[in-house]
């Protein structure tokens, strides 16, 4: 029993490191990994991809059903709609019928890429200076109401 076991790890540390290595890609549960590349060229009519959250869909024969019309779904084919897709506010029931037309994941190295993005995007505006946005026009609507005050109060002694 334990011999079985050892002649696997052997067998897999040997010769076979380009199996092992598309073993990873596939995962266990047999999981197929697509490039970005791959996507882009899925972006017609007859055959739309999309990608959502690192998952690739294939959504052509949802393109008729979906309430907001094709053309909507047309714009973001063959391309990264995470962000689309999120701005909308989809419901639940919406993101369950994804599981329909799911067919793999975006491979790894194409994940960094967008990930990586993604991350300066959201970084850019930390909030550190949102303080000065707001407290540089309250003070000048302060100076501007004390000088107002005192110009009206000076007209009324004259």
């Amino acid at each position: 029993m334990g011999e079985g076991i050892n002649d696997n790890m052997i067998n897999t540390n040997g010769a076979d490191n380009m199996d092992v290595t598309h073993t990873e890609e596939t995962a266990d549960s047999d999981v197929k990994y697509y490039t970005l590349e791959e996507v882009k060229t899925h972006n017609m009519k007859t055959d739309a991809w999309l990608i959502i959250h690192d998952k690739v869909y294939n959504i052509t024969s949802f393109l008729e059903e979906h309430p907001g019309g094709e053309d909507v779904l047309m714009v973001q084919a063959g391309a990264d709609a995470t962000v689309s897709f999120e701005d909308v506010g989809h419901s639940t029931d919406a993101r369950e019928m994804l599981i329909k037309y799911y067919i793999g994941e975006l491979k790894m190295d194409d994940r960094k890429k967008e990930g990586t993005k993604e991350e300066f995007i959201t970084t850019s505006g930390d909030g550190s200076s949102s303080w000065t946005t707001w407290l540089i026009p309250a003070i000048v609507a302060v100076v501007v109401g004390i000088m107002y005050r005192y110009y009206m109060q000076e007209r009324k002694s004259s």
